[in-house]
C-alpha cells in the first residue's frame, strides 16, 4: 500500500521548507529568507509511531509579481488537495492572518480533506497569544510550531497521523508484478501503456500532460500477471502553470511507493534532460527496482553504434543508477517491445532476492582476501560477518569492529562484489554498517 502523504501548503515565506526539513531530518530544501526561493518542490520520508509517511514541500513555483502570487498558491493548494491524505496549512505568527491566507483557506475548506492549521514562528511565549486570530480561518485549534527551534513538530505529526488511511496491506497478490511508469510529460508514457496492453485503454493526445489520473490496469503476459500504474504528468495552460509539472511528482510518488518495478521513460528523440534525473531519483530513493525505457526509438536516426552511445549517455547522467538496465522501444510501432518483459521480470525477481547467510559471508570473505580494507590512523576495519535483513530492496547489514572505519569507496567495492556474485541487476542494494556489539 502507498505510504500516506502529507502536503505542506501556504503562501510564500511562511517557512514551509524549514518545517519540511525538520520532519524529514535532512536539509534537502534550500532555505533563504526570500519568497519563492524554493526552486524544486521536494519530497522526503518520515516516521511517526512506526508508521512511515511521505511529506511534500509544495514551495517551488517562481512568482513573477504580485498578480501571480494568488494564482500560484491556488495551484499548490489544488494539487495538494488532489494528491495528499493530510494537508498542513502553514501560516505565520509574525505577520498574522493575510488576505492570501484567507484565499487559501477557502480553497482548502471546500476540499473536504483533513487540514491541520500550523502557526509557524511561535518562537516565544509572547507570540503564543498571536495564534488566536487564526481561529478565524475556520480549521479549529491552531497548532503552534517553530521551524527554527523545532518546537511543536511532534504535536503536528501526532495530529496528522490521526488522519492517515488504514494500512490495508498489498491490494494485489504476491504473484503480481506492479509496474509504474514515470517520466516527464510527452515522453510517451500513455502510448507505452497502450502498446503493452495492446489496446487503447488510456486516452492519448499530442499535447503534453493530457492524462489527468493515475490508472491501474491489470493484465497477463506469457503467464505472468502484471498491474500497470500510469503516472502521466499534469500541465495546465498559462504562464503560471508552466512550472507546475514539478507537482506531478505527488502522483508519481504514490505510484512509485506501490510499485515493484519502475519504468523510467525517456524520450529517445529529445534525449536526456535534467528533469529526467530528478524523476529517476525518486525511484532510486524509494529503493525500487528500475528499468530505463528509451521510447520513440523508431524516429531516431541510427547506425550500429547509436544504441551503445545512448546507453553510455544514460550511464554518464545516471551514475547513481548503474544497476538499472536499458531497453529501447517504440510504443508507436511496438518495435522491440517484447524485450521489455523479460527485463522487468528479472528486475522484480532480483528486487525480492534473498541470499543464504553463509553464502553471502563466503563472498564477503573472498572480497576481503582479494582487497583488504584500508587502515585509518593505524586501525584497520575488520568485517565479522554479514546478513541480509530485508528484501525490496535487498538490504544487507555488515557487522564490523568500528563502523567509522568503513570508507565509502570500500563499501562500494563490497557492493560491486556482491552484485557480481548474485546478479542484482535492476535493483538497488542497500548496505548498512553496524558495530558487532549492536547485533543484539
Amino acid at each position: 500500500m502507498a505510504k500516506p502523504i502529507i502536503a505542506i501548503v501556504g503562501r510564500p515565506n511562511v517557512g514551509k521548507s524549514t518545517i519540511f526539513n525538520r520532519i524529514v531530518g535532512d536539509r534537502m530544501a534550500i532555505v533563504e529568507d526570500k519568497p519563492g526561493i524554493t526552486r524544486d518542490r521536494l519530497y522526503g520520508r518520515g516516521t511517526w509511531l512506526d508508521r512511515e509517511f511521505s511529506v511534500i514541500d509544495t514551495g517551488g513555483i517562481e512568482i513573477d509579481g504580485e498578480d501571480e502570487i494568488m494564482r500560484s498558491v491556488r495551484v499548490q493548494a489544488e494539487l495538494a488537495i488532489e494528491e495528499s491524505d493530510v494537508i498542513v496549512f502553514m501560516v505565520d505568527a509574525k505577520t498574522g492572518v493575510t488576505s492570501t491566507d484567507e484565499e487559501i483557506a477557502q480553497i482548502l475548506f471546500k476540499s473536504g480533506k483533513p487540514v491541520l492549521l500550523a502557526v509557524n514562528k511561535v518562537d516565544n511565549i509572547g507570540r503564543q497569544e498571536n495564534i488566536y486570530e487564526f481561529y478565524s480561518l475556520g480549521f479549529g485549534d491552531p497548532i503552534s510550531i517553530s521551524g527554527s527551534h523545532g518546537i511543536g513538530i511532534g504535536d503536528l505529526l501526532e495530529e496528522a497521523s490521526k488522519h492517515f488511511p488504514e494500512d490495508t496491506g498489498d491490494e494485489y497478490g504476491e504473484d503480481v508484478i506492479k509496474v509504474a511508469l514515470i517520466g516527464r510529460p510527452n515522453v510517451g508514457k500513455s502510448s507505452l501503456v497502450n502498446a503493452m496492453l495492446g489496446e487503447e485503454r488510456v486516452i492519448v493526445s499530442q499535447e503534453a500532460g493530457t492524462t489527468r489520473d493515475a490508472i491501474d490496469t491489470p493484465f497477463t503476459k506469457d503467464g505472468q500477471k502484471y498491474v500497470l500504474i500510469d503516472t502521466a504528468g499534469m500541465r495546465k495552460r498559462g504562464k503560471v502553470y508552466e512550472s507546475t509539472e514539478k507537482y506531478s511528482v505527488m502522483r508519481a510518488m504514490k505510484a512509485i511507493e506501490r510499485a515493484d518495478v519502475v519504468l523510467v521513460v525517456i524520450n529517445g528523440e529529445e534525449g536526456i534532460i535534467e528533469q529526467d534525473k530528478h524523476i529517476a531519483g525518486y525511484a532510486h530513493e524509494a529503493g525500487k527496482a528500475s528499468v530505463f525505457v528509451v521510447n520513440k526509438w523508431d524516429v531516431v536516426e541510427k547506425d550500429d553504434k547509436t544504441m551503445q552511445n545512448f546507453t553510455n549517455k544514460i550511464r554518464d547522467h545516471f551514475l547513481f543508477m548503474s544497476y538499472a538496465p536499458v531497453v529501447f522501444v517504440s510504443a508507436k510501432t511496438k518495435q522491440r517491445l517484447h524485450k521489455l518483459y523479460p527485463v522487468v521480470n528479472k528486475a522484480a525477481e532480483n528486487h525480492s532476492m534473498r541470499i543464504v547467510t553463509h553464502v553471502l559471508n563466503d563472498v564477503i570473505s573472498d572480497a576481503v582476501a582479494l582487497n583488504a580494507p584500508p587502515t585509518d590512523k593505524g586501525r584497520r576495519l575488520r568485517l565479522n560477518y554479514a546478513t541480509q535483513v530485508a528484501v525490496k530492496p535487498p538490504t544487507i547489514v555488515l557487522f564490523v569492529n568500528d563502523p567509522e572505519l568503513m570508507h565509502f569507496s570500500y563499501e562500494r567495492y563490497l557492493e560491486n562484489k556482491i552484485r557480481a556474485a548474485f546478479d542484482f541487476e535492476g535493483t538497488p542494494l542497500r548496505l548498512f554498517t553496524r558495530r558487532k556489539s549492536d547485533e543484539s
